[in-house]
């Protein structure tokens, strides 16, 4: 990562860096996996179970030292360069949400009825992507299967999703986000880093978030999701090939001596 930013020269023109929380955490020098210090605005500590939801003064994160809190290395790039992603926060939410219901009721059994092709190992990870998060928004009918503490926190993830985390912020979305973790909170949700922003760190989110939506993003999760399916969840050289392959024959001013067939993998 240092020989990329290198090669880019962003030392010289500190662009805000808008990404994935793990590339995030790579770039800030945080240490990987399940850590105690994963924030890197302050210091939550997200083995504290009791406090979340409650406690909202943690100490700042001030300094990145290795060794010390949860940081590996020296720091890529300056915290204050971070953009927090909405997609991604907007994903989190939802795979949150689907952690905390009933295996054995009828909202979750709803999913694997919608989505039958999901693989296992997706369905026991709640791992939706933007597609099928905005098939289920639509879907009239996985509201009646909820109870009422399901549908209060589906609805609450509905407004956020349509009033903070798109192209609009609603001038009341302050009020928004606590209407969201309280009945995320009364689901029993665990509160994940994703969640935590939305705790404490609501004024570290841009203005517009539609501005900085991360559509190429989520056009990745989309493509590559076809392509795991044909490859049976392999990653190797081939399925790389066809990928690089496919965002060739996606440009239009691009010729090419021969048509692309109906499936291009």
């Amino acid at each position: 990562m240092k020989i990329l930013l290198n090669a880019i020269k962003y030392s010289e023109y500190q662009w805000e860096i808008y990404g994935d929380l793990k590339v995030v955490g790579i770039l800030l020098g945080m240490q990987k996996g399940f850590t105690k210090y994963c924030c890197f605005l302050c210091l939550w500590d997200s083995r504290a179970t009791k406090e979340h939801y409650v406690k909202t003064d943690w100490p700042v994160s001030e300094h990145f030292l290795p060794e010390e809190k949860s940081i590996s290395h020296e720091p890529l790039v300056l915290p204050e360069k971070i953009i927090l992603p909405p997609l991604h926060i907007k994903l989190g939410l939802m795979k949150n949400f689907v952690k905390a219901l009933n295996k054995d009721g009828q909202a979750f059994l709803y999913l694997r009825q919608k989505f039958p092709t999901l693989s296992d190992a997706k369905v026991k990870e709640r791992i939706f992507i933007g597609p099928q998060i905005k098939a289920m928004l639509k879907d009239e009918v996985f509201l009646t299967k909820m109870t009422s503490v399901e549908s209060e926190a589906w609805n609450a993830f509905k407004t956020i999703c349509e009033n903070f985390l798109g192209n609009k912020m609603d001038p009341n979305y302050k009020e928004l986000v606590s209407n969201l973790l309280s009945s995320y909170q009364q689901l029993g949700a665990r509160m994940s880093l994703k969640i935590h922003f939305l705790h404490n760190h609501l004024d570290f989110f841009p203005a517009n978030l539609g501005a900085v939506s991360d559509e190429h993003g989520e056009r990745f999760h989309q493509d590559i999701s076809k392509m795991e399916r044909n490859y049976q969840g392999r990653w190797d050289p081939a399925m790389l090939g066809d990928f690089c392959w496919m965002l060739k024959r996606d440009n239009p001013q691009v010729k090419h001596k021969r048509k692309a067939r109906a499936k291009l993998f």
